[in-house]
Parts: structure tokens; sequence; C-alpha cells
């Protein structure tokens, strides 16, 4: 699935291409993509409004429009956004599209019919409201790591109320947005801290290690437009942050750090890499593991 890295290169690469359009038709085939309001009310919701924007929200893309709406966009695992003149034929996997007055089709190609659209507003202070409009439609996501705001001190603060192990805890979006397996390895790697360590077990440089880890392949992912594993594409094309991945994917290949065999361990149903030597557990968490705890 795209992560923050992809997500965030989708946004920027989108909004040049669609601001200041206007949206003059939506167009779908399944309504199930839609998830809120209703299809006849979204449809109708979109007609007329003029995108001001694109941002990025966790792993949401986040289109302002005109009049205090917001059409947030789920990409999933094989959604992918481009921009074709109307003329062109439709891709059999293109579920939705919003026709610009400008002769121009914004499309949603998944063939796996996972992603969501959904049309919502901002209250006064710019908050993005859930369906009911009883709280935040991102409350239940955790801050955004590469904000100013997220410091390390505020890191330090999230995870020394965590007892969690390392490599679960970072894919929670409720502890921060946007990372997922992909970043998680990454940036385990980088901090040379074991998936399977306890998080309550660090130390302040361990800490330390991950904040500026986690921090830094996302900068970097961003940079290189993002991992282009499967089917992630952005609207200028593939990213190219695949091509320096450390372990993800790189099973009983060399460590670039000490050459020993790349592992695969499978937990909480993803797929973990990472170096066995490099990435040591500290004994008394082995023997845990060991004891079943």
């Amino acid at each position: 699935m795209p992560e923050l890295p992809e997500v965030e290169t989708i946004a920027r690469e989108l909004a040049p291409l669609v601001r200041d359009a206007v949206i003059a038709d939506v167009w779908l085939d399944w309504p199930r993509v839609v998830r809120h309001p209703a299809p006849d009310a979204f449809a109708a919701g979109l007609r007329g409004r003029t995108i001001l924007d694109v941002g990025r929200r966790a792993k949401w893309l986040v289109l302002d429009l005109s009049g205090g709406a917001v059409l947030a966009v789920q990409i999933k695992m094989t959604g992918q956004v481009t921009v074709p003149p109307a003329t062109e034929p439709r891709d059999p996997h293109v579920h939705f599209g919003l026709r610009l007055e400008d002769g121009r089709e914004l499309r949603l190609r998944d063939v796996r019919k996972f992603a969501r659209v959904g049309l919502y507003r901002r209250d006064k202070a710019g908050t993005v409201l859930d369906a009911d409009e009883a709280r935040a439609l991102f409350a239940g996501h955790g801050p955004e790591p590469l904000e100013a705001a997220f410091t390390l001190g505020t890191f330090r603060r999230l995870l020394r109320a965590r007892r969690g192990r390392l490599k679960p805890l970072l894919l929670d979006q409720s502890f921060i947005a946007g990372i997922g397996n992909i970043y998680a390895d990454e940036a385990l790697w980088r901090a040379r801290l074991h998936p399977l360590r306890p998080a309550d077990s660090l130390r302040p440089a361990g800490e330390r290690r991950l904040y500026e880890a986690m921090r830094g392949v996302l900068s970097e992912a961003i940079e290189r437009r993002g991992s282009s594993i499967d089917d992630y594409t952005a609207p200028q094309g593939d990213g190219e942050m695949q091509e320096h991945l450390d372990v993800y994917q790189r099973t009983g290949q060399p460590c670039h750090r000490c050459g020993r065999p790349i592992r695969r361990i499978v937990l909480g149903a993803r797929g973990t890499h990472y170096c066995s030597w490099c990435q040591r557990l500290p004994r008394r968490s082995a023997r845990a593991r060991a004891e079943g705890a």
C-alpha cells in the first residue's frame, strides 16, 4: 500500500495539474467507491466546485474545494490517479472520475477496487469533519512525522507511553500517521533496532536514532518520489526509492552495512525484513521472545 512518501508525491504532482479546475460532472461505475455520502448526493455536492489545492493527511489525498468542501481519497493498494483528456478512452479499471470544465478528467484507476472517496467539509477552524460531523475525520490518526511540531521530545513522550514491539507500533496509525511496512523496516534498519524489540526498552540514544532514521528515510523517499513496488505510480510516473532500499524485499541479499544476509519473518501478517547482526535483540528481549512473551 502506498505510504506517506508515495501519497505525498501524488499530492505534490497532482496539485499543479488540477488547481483552479472546476468540476463539471462526476462519473463512476461502481457505487461502493464512494465512502460518504450516498453516490447521488456525493456527485451533486461536487458539481460546480473549484479545486483549490491538493494536500495529504496520513495516507489520504485531501482535495480542498470551494465552499469549504473537501474531497478525501484513500489510494489503498492499487489506486492510481491520472488527469488525461476526457476524450481518452477509460481503462477498464477506472471506476471513478471527475470531469473538469477544461476538457480533462481526474481519474482513479484501481485494479482491486479497494480505493475510496468521500465528500466532507471543513469547520471554521479548518478541521475536516467526519460523516456525522461529530469529530475530525482524522481524529484517530497520530501526528505527522515530518511536521516541525513533531520534535524528538514529542516522539519520546509518545514512545515512552507504549509497551508494544517496535515494528507493529510504527505501523499503528494512531501512534504516528503515514508509516507502513516499507519505511518501518527501513527506519528500524537505519536505527539498528530489532523489529521485535519492546518500545519501552529503548534508551535515549536509541530513541534519537529511531526518530532521526524515521524522518530521514521518509524525507529521502519523498525526494525520490516514492517506491514504485507493485502498482504504485504518481502522475509523473514511477518513483525510484525502491532502488535505494536497504532491507525491504531484500531477503537473503547482503546487508549494506555488514554483508550478512537479510532475514525475513512474518510479524502481524506482515513480512518484516531486518539484519540479525546489525539489529540484534538485547538479551533480555531475546529471552522474553524465546519464552513466548
